[in-house]
C-alpha cells in the first residue's frame, strides 16, 4: 500500500524516489564531513505505485501559507515522517512545535538555500523558533534566523541530531537577540555536528542537564558564549572552530538545577582562539560574568579532560578552572558541588594569550599573578574538607602535564575568600600526578 495520508496539503506532497539531493555543507569548517545520524531511519521516500513504502515527505514550498502548511504538517506527523522546507527564504510569525511523536526529522536544501526567518514573530508566542519535545529527532541543512527568543529548543528528547543548521542574528551581537541558537536541554543521546552558531546573547551551542552529548565539527561565533556544556554527564567537545565570542568554550556546573553536578566532558581537537568580544548578555545572566578573553573556562565540573586543543590569541586567559564561589553569588542547594575536581589538562598548545585581561575577576588576577596572565589559572578555591594533609585525594586532584611551555598560576583565591593573603604560585609541581583517561561518549548508531 502506498505510504500517503489524507491531508488538506496533499499539494505540498512528494512521495517520489529521490526527492532529495545533496545539499551544501556548512561552510568555514563546519562541514565537509561524512556523517551517521543516531535517531532515524534514512531510507529515501518511495512512491507506493512501484510497492515498496517510505517515510512521508511534506514539502513546504515560501509563501504566504507556509506557516499554517508547516505547523499542520507538524500537528498530523507519525513516526518516520520528514517535514522538508523547499529552497528559499521563510517569513514566519509564529512558533512550529513538535510534541511527542517520535522519529521525526525536519529539514532544509541546505543550510545556504533554506532559512526560516522570524523577525516577525507575534508577541505572547515565547520566542523561539521551533520547540521541540519528542524522541529520535533530526533536524538538518537550514538557516534559523532572528528569532526574539531561543532559534530552536529542544526539551526531554531522547535521541537527537542537528546536522548542518545555522542559527544567527542577522543585526550581529546585540542583547536583545535570543539567549540560545541551538538549545537542547534535559535530553540524552544529543548528537550536535556541522552547525554553525553567531550572535546569541547567551550561547550559540547550550547543552544543559543531559547526558551522552556529542558537539562536534561546528563553528561558533560573536556569542556571549560559543559553547555551552552545563551540568551535562558525558559529554564529548571536539574538532570545533570557537573564535570571536567572549568565552569559546564553557563547561560549567551550576547550582538549583535538577540534573546536578556536572562531570566526565572532554574537550579535545578545537581550535580556540581570539575569544575576545565584549560581553552583550543580558544583566543578570550567569554569562554575563565571563570576561571578554577567555578561551576554555571549567566551573565546579568534575572529571573534565582537555587535550589536543590550539588556544590562540585569547587575550584574557586560555584556560581558566574556577570554583562557582568565585561569583559570590549564594545558593540553597545541599546537594550541589560547587568545587571542580579531577580536572585533566595534557599535550594542548597555547599562544599569545593573558595580554590584555578584560573585566573585574581578571584585573583582580592581574595585579595578583602579573601580566600577561599565564596560559593556565586555577583560583585555587578547594573543597577543604576534602582535603588530607593539606591535599586532595589523588582521583580528585588535578593533572596538569605535557603542555609544553605552557605557564600556570595557581591564585589560593581560597585564603582570600577567608579573608587571609593567598599564597600565588606558578608551580605545577604539586599538579602533575596522573588521573585516567574520561571514557569517550558512546551513543547508539553514530561513529
Amino acid at each position: 500500500m502506498p505510504h500517503i495520508r489524507s491531508t488538506s496539503i496533499a499539494t505540498c506532497l512528494l512521495i517520489v524516489a529521490g526527492c532529495t539531493s545533496s545539499t551544501p555543507t556548512a561552510r568555514d569548517g563546519a562541514g565537509g564531513q561524512s556523517t551517521t545520524t543516531a535517531t532515524t531511519d534514512d531510507t529515501e521516500a518511495t512512491s507506493g505505485m512501484f510497492g515498496v513504502e517510505g517515510p512521508l515527505v511534506t514539502i513546504i514550498e515560501p509563501g504566504p501559507d507556509a506557516l499554517s502548511q508547516a505547523q499542520e504538517a507538524l500537528i498530523l506527523a507519525e513516526a518516520g515522517d520528514v517535514i522538508e522546507f523547499a529552497a528559499g527564504k521563510f517569513e514566519f510569525n509564529g512558533t512550529l512545535s513538535l510534541d511527542g511523536v517520535r522519529d521525526v526529522t525536519i529539514r532544509g536544501k541546505g543550510i545556504e538555500q533554506t532559512t526560516l526567518n522570524f523577525a516577525n514573530l507575534q508577541a505572547g508566542k515565547g520566542g523561539e523558533g521551533l520547540k521541540i519535545k519528542a524522541d529520535n529527532f533530526t533536524i538538518e541543512d537550514l538557516t534559523i534566523e532572528d528569532t526574539p527568543g531561543d532559534a530552536i529548543k529542544l526539551q526531554e528528547c531522547n535521541g537527537l541530531t542537528m546536522r548542518r543548521v545555522r542559527t544567527w542574528w542577522t543585526k550581529g551581537p546585540d542583547a536583545s537577540n535570543g539567549a540560545y541558537g541551538l538549545y537542547p536541554v534535559m535530553s540524552t543521546n544529543v548528537l550536535i555536528e556541522h552547525c554553525v552558531a553567531e550572535c546569541a546573547s547567551d550561547a550559540g551551542i547550550y547543552v544543559g542537564q543531559s547526558r551522552q552529548v556529542v558537539v562536534r565539527h561546528c563553528r561558533v561565533e560573536r556569542n556571549v558564549a560559543g559553547i555551552e556544556i552545563e551540568n551535562c554527564l558525558s559529554a564529548d567537545v571536539y574538532e570545533n572552530a570557537a573564535t570571536n565570542n567572549t568565552g569559546g568554550i564553557l563547561v560549567f556546573s551550576l547550582p538549583g538545577l535538577t540534573l546536578k553536578n556536572g562531570s566526565d566532558c572532554r574537550v579535545f581537537k578545537n581550535e580556540v582562539s581570539e575569544n575576545n568580544h565584549s560581553n552583550f548578555a543580558k544583566e543578570g545572566a550567569m554569562v554575563a560574568t565571563v570576561p571578554p578573553g577567555s578561551g576554555l573556562m571549567i566551573m565546579a565540573n568534575d572529571r573534565v579532560e582537555v587535550f589536543d586543543n590550539n588556544f590562540v590569541g585569547n587575550a584574557s586567559a586560555h584556560c581558566l578552572i574556577v570554583s562557582f564561589l568565585i561569583t559570590q553569588r549564594k545558593f540553597d542547594d545541599a546537594g550541589y558541588d560547587p568545587y571542580p575536581e579531577a580536572i585533566h589538562i595534557h599535550d594542548n598548545t597555547f599562544s599569545a594569550g593573558g595580554t590584555d585581561p578584560q573585566g573585574e575577576y581578571f584585573t583582580m588576577y592581574t595585579a595578583m599573578a602579573g601580566k600577561p596572565l599565564p596560559d593556565i589559572v586555577f583560583d585555587g578555591v578547594v573543597d577543604a574538607a576534602k582535603l588530607v594533609n593539606g591535599k586532595l585525594p589523588p582521583d580528585q586532584s588535578f593533572s596538569i602535564v605535557d603542555n609544553g611551555e605552557a605557564t600556570f598560576v595557581n591564585l589560593d583565591l581560597s585564603k582570600l575568600l577567608a579573608g587571609a593573603v593567598p599564597n600565588v604560585s606558578t608551580n605545577l609541581e604539586p599538579f602533575s600526578g596522573s588521573l585516567p583517561r574520561v571514557g569517550a561518549v558512546v551513543i547508539p548508531g553514530v561513529e
